[in-house]
């Protein structure tokens, strides 16, 4: 068991993986668990061992013709070869970025301004995405383009009928994420994508919450899709972008031309390595997985709303991602509510961790009509794999109290 300090004491971590720990204080009392998966996780020891060689060994700049380069080359065409496979795509269809805020920029700055080629200016996304996109989609309202943000209804749900009606001869792209960042609500994906199909319209996706959680075949959902490794346990700085086959897109860093000129850069070879290790290991038994946290998650859930007055779930109970619960609670402090936890051994956010330090309260339960003090009242937790039955009643336990 390794050790690391935390609040004054020692937190003991298991050998499967960091995520699950328990905290050791003077009174030898207090339990550490992390619930904040969705912000970012903690990297895996087959990813670990995947990037070691890469490192120190196999170290050689993928460009370079001496063997070092050629054996680093090989590393990253064989991650892209195993992250094809898992997907569901050809290898030539992924690129590797920085993760999903890049990819995101990426597609869908790099297919509108090639489509303002063509006279096409208009572009379709929904009022709750994540900051990447609803900022990319700000900054090409300046170079002139024209962005219809559909709203979406109580449970933080928009329509395939919605997507279809806002289409216009004009339409350049449409952009709606798989699963939301905050609530954990997941999307009609394939049956807006089959629209975008049909009517002759690019459609990108933001995968991020989705890869790992959610069994996706590429070819059958959009034509592009955005991924960040730190999600699935692989380092931060790492995701790829999919682009399907005969999808052509501006590319946004200009340089030396790597991954085929769309996006420049020396490529990171061993967090390449290490995401195509996560990617196959996320993916593997999802429904097995996607049962026992769909359980403890709604186990959680009831015992919060049914011992806290007037909260409110957030987010569909149904369409919703295995892991996450989103509550808010009356006349409560989202940022006291956090504090109050961390002292209580529990990781937990009010809602995107790019929102962090921001005292407004989220745009996305906003957007489904809550209220600004419901709003500021919130609470994300989500959930680890390793995550037992007396972890989850602890949770319960110390939301209770905190909220009270």
């Amino acid at each position: 068991m390794g050790t690391i300090n935390y609040m004054g004491g020692q937190l003991l971590r298991g050998t499967k993986n960091y995520i699950q720990g328990v905290y050791v204080g003077k009174d030898n009392s207090m339990r550490y668990i992390y619930a904040d998966n969705a912000a970012t996780t903690a990297v895996s020891e087959s990813v670990i061992a995947a990037m070691m060689p890469y490192f120190r060994e196999e170290y050689g700049n993928p460009s370079s013709v001496y063997h070092l380069g050629r054996n680093a080359g090989s590393a990253v065409e064989n991650a892209r070869a195993k992250i094809a496979e898992v997907m569901g795509c050809l290898p030539k269809e992924i690129y590797f970025t920085s993760g999903g805020t890049e990819s995101d920029n990426l597609a869908i700055k790099g297919a509108a301004r090639l489509k303002a080629r063509q006279g096409k200016r208009h572009i379709i996304t929904t009022v709750f995405e994540h900051p990447a996109v609803l900022k990319s989609c700000k900054a090409l309202e300046n170079e002139g383009f024209f962005v219809t943000y559909l709203p979406v209804d109580e449970r933080g749900i928009v329509t395939v009928e919605q997507v279809s009606k806002a289409v216009c001869g004009d339409t350049a792209l449409v952009t709606v994420m798989y699963v939301n960042n905050e609530i954990g609500t997941i999307q009609p994906i394939e049956e807006i994508a089959e629209v975008c199909r049909e009517k002759g319209i690019l459609f990108h996706t933001d995968a991020v919450q989705a890869v790992g959680n959610i069994p996706i075949n590429l070819h059958e959902t959009a034509q592009m899709l955005s991924c960040s490794g730190h999600k699935l346990h692989a380092p931060k700085g790492i995701g790829f972008l999919y682009l399907s086959t005969g999808v052509e897109i501006q590319p946004v860093i200009s340089g030396g031309g790597q991954e085929r000129g769309i996006r420049s850069g020396t490529p990171n070879v061993p967090a390449i390595v290490g995401l195509a290790q996560a990617v196959e290991d996320s993916c593997k038994n999802i429904p097995e997985k996607t049962a026992r946290l769909t359980a403890v998650r709604d186990r959680i859930i009831r015992g919060i709303l049914e011992n806290t007055k007037g909260s409110c779930l957030n987010g569909d109970s149904r369409l919703r991602v295995c892991n996450n619960i989103n509550i808010s609670f009356p006349g409560v402090s989202g940022e006291m509510l956090l504090l109050l936890l961390d002292k209580m051994g529990i990781c937990a956010s009010s809602g995107s961790a790019c929102a962090a330090g921001s005292l407004d309260p989220s745009h996305v339960l906003l957007a489904m009509g809550r209220s600004r003090e419901m709003a500021k009242g919130s609470l994300r937790l989500t959930v680890g794999e390793d995550i037992t039955d007396e972890e989850a009643d602890y949770i319960v336990k110390s939301v209770v109290k905190a909220v009270s």
